[in-house]
């Protein structure tokens, strides 16, 4: 009896533990990347820093003319110079 109980109780803690641990499905936007956008195509840039449905920092570009979206490598030295500036443009207003 004592160990059906036992069985019992450590059946329960697995499915708990089971039911928190996070899920492996990635919801990220991004699903392959550029290193560099002509700056005279952007309309508008979107940063979407690491959440809970996907570990990646996301930079989604936005082109003029409908052109459609562009995901922007986060690490490029392009998107790394292009936020600087648009910080210190920001900063300065």
């Amino acid at each position: 009896m004592k160990s059906a109980a036992a069985f019992a109780v450590l059946a329960c803690l697995v499915m708990i533990s089971v039911e928190g641990q996070k899920t492996s499905v990635q919801r990220c936007l991004c699903k392959g990347e550029v290193n560099m956008v002509r700056v005279q195509r952007i309309e508008k840039i979107e940063v979407y820093p690491a959440s809970p449905s996907c570990d990646n920092v996301e930079i989604v570009v936005t082109l003029k003319n409908g052109a459609g979206q562009k995901c922007l490598n986060p690490e490029s030295n392009f998107a790394k110079n292009y936020i600087k500036r648009a910080i210190k443009k920001r900063s300065a207003q």
